[in-house]
């Protein structure tokens, strides 16, 4: 059976695109799938500033079409995805709480609430109050999830992949690697990564 490691951050549009479509292929279905949270925030100050310039200094046209390529690919998936009024927004704490449900074997639907919660209801998915609903609509025991989600360890879960991805080449969300070093970035590389697990 061939491996797929999925790199992501709820915090970015692009990711769950990717995150929805790659769980609704059943060709994915037929794999090893290894979910790493990362803090894309985290590859960006280590390996990729020129998001910052972009964003500091945004190319007009540029800017439109982006908005509509994110809205056709929203369609295309099926999903929605709106303009949050917080943007960028700090998902550590969202992140982090991603390890607390692979745990408990409830981490697709965790982070498909969470994506949900920002993108489709546009709600700030930084306050603490978020983060425990979001654990709550997943069938988390809320109590257990923030003990660990604020402890040093869960962290350290979050920093080591996040530097995993960029010792391995990453410099963005959503990354995937099939059989740990065929590297592919972007939502729109899921037919490239579809095809590497048939050849």
């Amino acid at each position: 059976m061939k491996k797929v490691e999925f790199f992501f951050d709820c915090s970015s549009p692009w990711t769950y695109l990717a995150f929805a479509a790659f769980n609704n292929d059943d060709t994915f279905k037929k794999c090893e799938v290894v979910w790493k949270p990362i803090l894309v925030g985290g590859l960006f100050n280590t390996v990729n500033p020129s998001v910052y310039e972009s964003r500091a200094n945004p190319v007009p046209i540029k800017q439109t079409y982006y908005q509509k390529d994110l809205a056709d690919w929203a369609r295309f998936v099926g999903i929605e995805i709106g303009n949050p009024p917080v943007f960028p927004v700090n998902s550590v704490k969202v992140m982090r709480g991603a390890f607390v449900a692979q745990e408990a074997g409830k981490l697709v639907e965790y982070a498909l609430i969470a994506f949900h919660r920002y993108w489709g209801e546009l709600r700030d998915i930084s306050q603490d109050e978020e983060v425990r609903s979001i654990a709550v609509s997943a069938g988390l025991d809320v109590d257990a999830f923030w003990q660990k989600v604020t402890s040093q360890t869960y962290k350290d879960k979050l920093k080591a992949n996040t530097d995993e991805l960029i010792t391995r080449g990453g410099f963005g969300s959503p990354t995937l690697f099939v059989n740990e070093t065929d590297m592919y970035f972007g939502n729109d590389r899921l037919p490239l990564v579809a095809q590497a697990l048939c050849e």
